[in-house]
């Protein structure tokens, strides 16, 4: 069962690109789709079924651009918020006023797209590992917000944009919420000992693509955001 990836991006020789660093990026094998605007992006969507009924069929990897010819990649990320997928922003723009609103709308990434082939193929493997692909312009951005001496007005910017990014801070989630699945605590015992998400994938026997899966449903059941904050978790409440 190959792996389905959208690109969503109006200028065709972007399209072509991205579509050879996704193929570059991954050793899967890959069904590889585009969409030139919001509606057709949107259809796409729709046509390929409900994710939590026909995960087979569903997306697995989205790369947004935020400038369409009929609306922006923002409200794309939006319709996306509870798709169990990986959605990766593309785009020119490095500033304060893109990065942050799609890092709120839920983006697990952020891709510049005048970057060099092979450093958007090795930020892109890292989800593979577990990271956050970022492009180093943005990695750097992200952590000039939180260094000492930043103004304290842009770092609390900073900080409320990635609160919002994980949800209600001090929210304590419904306890249904903290049962998690068999497969589940296997991938979270994985985790807690070190290994990679390729890695756990190959001990598990299946794609690493449905490990990300269950980490991000991993993440929102104990309300975490990291592997390290999992792994405490999951030892002071005795589920590993």
């Amino acid at each position: 069962m190959s792996i389905k990836v959208l690109i969503v991006e109006d200028n065709p020789v972007a399209r072509s690109f991205l579509g050879r660093v996704v193929r570059e990026s991954f050793s899967d094998e890959l069904d590889i789709q585009e969409a030139g605007d919001l509606e057709s992006a949107r259809r796409r969507i729709a046509a390929a079924g409900d994710p939590r009924t026909d995960r087979d069929a569903a997306y697995k990897l989205f790369m947004v651009d935020l400038e369409l010819p009929d609306g922006s990649g923002m409200e794309l990320l939006s319709d996306l918020a509870r798709y169990p997928a990986t959605k990766i922003v593309t785009t020119l723009y490095s500033d304060d006023d893109h990065l942050f609103p799609a890092l709120q709308r839920g983006a697990d990434g952020y891709l510049l797209k005048e970057d060099r082939f092979e450093v958007l193929v090795e930020e892109l493997q890292k989800i593979v590992r577990g990271q956050p692909p970022l492009s180093p312009a943005i990695a750097r951005r992200l952590l000039t917000h939180f260094r000492p001496g930043t103004d304290h007005e842009t770092a609390f910017s900073a900080m409320t944009a990635f609160q919002a990014a994980r949800g209600p801070a001090g929210e304590t989630p419904d306890p249904e919420l903290r049962r998690l699945s068999p497969r589940e605590n296997e991938v979270l015992t994985y985790l807690s000992k070190g290994f990679t998400i390729k890695e756990i994938a190959n001990l598990m026997g299946i794609r690493w693509f449905t490990v990300n899966d269950h980490i991000k449903s991993i993440y929102k059941k104990l309300d975490v955001s990291s592997r390290a904050e999992a792994a405490v978790l999951a030892t002071k409440r005795g589920l590993v």
